[in-house]
């Protein structure tokens, strides 16, 4: 094997630790393996070899430090310590890894007999060590914060756990904001994402999955259900999509939904996505199934039926009527979001008797000196109140906010001044976009922005009838759709009553006492009978 070099060692004259020579030479940048390559090569029981493998692989990066020392009395075996600077807590490193097996080498004991102690588990005082015999395991070590040991004669290498990259504490949930409920939120970490569902749900049935998608990035995925109450089908068809990707890179979760949603080209979500603890508990007990990706602070939660979008974790903290109302006004804002300028911009080309006279004069005095008819004065007003909106997420905070209030009130004003656009259509595009941000699911709100500009076209050539035709396309394409393997519209279509108890209404929760027969066919029973509270008896 041509990569390999002469190993050597040497003592500092500075401070007598011993040092690998790092000698400046230009690596071949043809040297690139994947995975599945390093899962087949073995760990040799050469230390020279494993050594000059690392650093072929590893040691043109600044952050790459290894640290070779002898283990044992006479005869003593050489050991290489190996990490990436700056991934790993160098007060463990030094307590639980340097410290003991420096002074067990000045006890009595040969290095072979620290060695048998090392493989079985004995000398370093680090809670989790294992050990692996590829080099894929080695790399996927050191690369995610780990310490790997190399011993000479051993054809294995040691993974101690020593993690110490810095991370996000906490916060509190920024676009699921409640007023009443958990102020936690996902963060970036895995671990911690993971922890944050085990102090909630403090159960065995708790399964957690995990496995690794993209050939170069490696990243963990996690498949999360509760054990007894999820189907198993849906478990397996989760597994088989995700084992089934085949990318070189996972930048977020979005890349894992659009690699398992059932129709990709369909503009309506498919999968939940969250950041709140609370709602991906209350959807596991349902019978759903959650996907967390590794450095992404939000949640995939499948199956993603259309009404499941409208639930928000806040209407199970209230009580059924005000939560009802909300949903009540959700579905409205929804429907007026999607259709109110092409309603206008149909009403008021085609339909002017459907409107009342006294609002037809005012309509018609309003609109007196725009030069542009309705749909085109829709269309300006939508692609304006969008650049806004745009303009004020890429801003700073601070400024954004301003922009987007300050723009959107100077714009409308001059706009409606210089007769370039109606009073009324400023309020009609200014209620739609208000009415957008009313929705839990924001990728829903996304669809709703994409398919008003279709139906505000059909509006303007065929006036209600093209409203209609619209409305019948999306609704067609509704019914078609299936999210793993459930139908889009349950329970709606197909019709299950039950299922209306947390769809049309929220019912009190004294009363949900089955979970959704769509998704769970074992276990349905959530709590026990005669749960509706009472006044004492009195007579007693």
């Amino acid at each position: 094997m041509g990569w390999l070099k002469k190993f050597k060692y040497f003592i500092s004259s500075k401070n007598g630790n011993f040092n690998l020579p790092r000698e400046n030479k230009i690596l071949d940048l043809s040297n690139v393996y994947t995975n599945d390559e390093l899962s087949n090569i073995p760990v040799s029981s050469s230390l020279k070899q494993n050594v000059a493998f690392m650093n072929t692989l590893l040691a043109k990066n600044g952050d790459f430090v290894e640290r070779p020392f002898p283990l044992g009395q006479e005869p003593a075996l050489q050991v290489v310590l190996i990490y990436m600077d700056g991934m790993i807590n160098k007060d463990e490193l030094d307590r639980g890894v340097m410290q003991p097996l420096l002074e067990s080498s000045r006890k009595e004991k040969t290095g072979p007999e620290l060695l048998k102690l090392l493989n079985h588990g004995g000398l370093i005082t680090r809670a989790e060590m294992r050990q692996v015999s590829n080099f894929a395991g080695v790399i996927n070590g050191v690369l995610t914060g780990n310490i790997v040991l190399f011993v000479a004669n051993c054809p294995k290498a040691f993974i101690v756990e020593c993690k110490g990259y810095k991370m996000r504490s906490i916060p509190e949930p920024v676009v699921e904001n409640a007023v009443r409920g958990p102020r936690e939120a996902f963060i970036e970490t895995l671990s911690v994402n993971i922890s944050l569902l085990r102090k909630r749900l403090i159960t065995p049935n708790l399964v957690v999955e995990t496995t690794t998608v993209g050939k170069i990035s490696s990243t963990n995925i996690a498949i999360v259900y509760l054990k007894g109450i999820v189907s198993e089908d849906l478990v397996q068809e989760v597994q088989k999509r995700i084992n089934n990707i085949d990318i070189d890179i996972v930048l977020e979760s979005s890349n894992i939904e659009q690699l398992i949603q059932d129709q990709p080209y369909s503009p309506f979500p498919q999968v939940i996505v969250t950041e709140r603890p609370d709602k991906v508990i209350g959807s596991l007990a349902e019978g759903r199934v959650a996907i967390f990706t590794d450095n992404t602070p939000l949640a995939l939660i499948v199956p993603g039926e259309f009404m499941s979008l409208f639930q928000s974790a806040e209407d199970y903290y209230y009580t059924f009527y005000f939560p009802t109302l909300l949903r009540w006004l959700r579905y409205f804002t929804f429907f007026m979001a999607l259709v109110l300028p092409a309603l206008y911009i149909a009403i008021t080309n085609f339909h002017q008797e459907m409107i009342p006279t006294t609002l037809f004069i005012g309509i018609a005095a309003a609109r007196q000196g725009v030069p542009f008819p309705a749909y085109f004065e829709a269309l300006l007003m939508e692609i304006a109140f969008e650049t806004l909106r745009e303009a004020g997420i890429r801003l700073p905070a601070p400024v954004g906010q301003a922009v987007s209030i300050v723009g959107a009130l100077i714009i409308g004003q001059a706009a409606v001044q210089a007769n370039i656009v109606s009073p009324l259509m400023v309020i009609v595009v200014a209620f739609t976009g208000i009415a957008t941000m009313t929705l839990p699911q924001f990728s829903l709100g996304i669809s709703v922005r994409m398919l008003r500009f279709p139906l505000m076209i059909s509006a303007a050539f065929l006036g209600l009838f093209g409203v209609i035709i619209g409305l019948l396309a999306i609704l067609l394409h509704l019914c078609s759709l299936r999210s793993f393997g459930v139908a889009y519209l349950s329970p709606l279509a197909p019709f299950n009553l039950q299922g209306l108890m947390d769809t049309l209404i929220v019912a009190p929760h004294w009363s949900r006492r089955l979970r959704p027969a769509t998704l769970v066919q074992n276990n349905r029973i959530a709590m026990g009978t005669n749960q509706k509270p009472k006044p004492p008896d009195n007579s007693q």
